[in-house]
């Protein structure tokens, strides 16, 4: 039983991590990325502006499996879109 546990709680992924950082979420992660390229420039967050925010998220109580627990949101989505905020003021 305890070989089980251990094996099951290798398969779950990080609790903190963002969709990028999860093993097995390569496909999905890909298509969340092309979707946030294609987004027009005028309603897109700077790369900068982006990747601080993420780094906010990532230290956030609220951060599980890359979805935000207070909107439930995923958060590399919500960064990306310049008019987005957190639902904490975080950022």
């Amino acid at each position: 039983m305890e070989m089980m546990e251990k094996e099951s709680a290798e398969l779950r992924p990080c609790r903190k991590c963002l969709l990028r950082d999860m093993k097995g979420q390569e496909e999905y992660y890909r298509s969340l990325r092309e979707y946030i390229e294609n987004l027009d420039m005028d309603i897109r967050a700077s790369g900068p502006l982006y990747e601080d925010r993420i780094h906010v998220c990532r230290e956030c109580g609220m951060l599980l499996e890359g979805m935000c627990r207070r909107c439930g949101c995923y958060v590399e989505l919500r960064a990306a879109v310049l008019k987005n905020h957190c639902p904490d003021e975080k950022w």
